[in-house]
């Protein structure tokens, strides 16, 4: 029988993976506004966001469904200390990717929003690629098994 020695886990370790959980989740709440947006709401956004709101084709908010729920996944991941929290970051990363640029390239985003408007976007991909890049690590480390 062979034993295999687990490296130990710093503090930061767990304090990546909470905040992770904790980020992923305010996620998957935007993701649940976003697909759940009545006449109400709907009214109080401005004409332009209205607009980006109404031209997001199905396979965008599908695209933001992987990104959020990729993203819990591999946070959860991270908690239970499994591999497979990397394919689920992975995962969350490639669906932002995709739902950002659908967004830009088919909606009036950019009308709406300017160059101002990627900055979220931005910090978004920078976070979720630190996250994947993190667990990576975890895994290399042997954080994960």
């Amino acid at each position: 029988m062979q034993t295999q020695t687990v490296a130990s886990r710093p503090p930061a370790y767990w304090l990546v993976a909470i905040l992770a959980l904790v980020w992923n989740l305010i996620g998957v709440a935007m993701f649940y506004m976003q697909v759940t947006m009545d006449d109400t709401r709907l009214a109080a956004l401005t004409e332009l966001q209205r607009q980006v709101y109404q031209a997001t084709p199905a396979w965008v908010n599908v695209a933001f469904a992987f990104a959020v729920f990729g993203g819990l996944l591999g946070a959860i991941g991270l908690l239970v200390r499994r591999r497979w929290a990397v394919t689920m970051f992975g995962i969350s990363l490639l669906a932002l990717l995709v739902q950002f640029l659908g967004a830009y390239l088919v909606t009036p985003a950019w009308a709406a929003y300017g160059a101002a408007g990627l900055a979220m976007p931005l910090l978004l991909l920078v976070i979720a690629a630190f996250l994947w890049s993190y667990a990576r690590r975890a895994l290399a480390r042997g954080w994960l098994r």
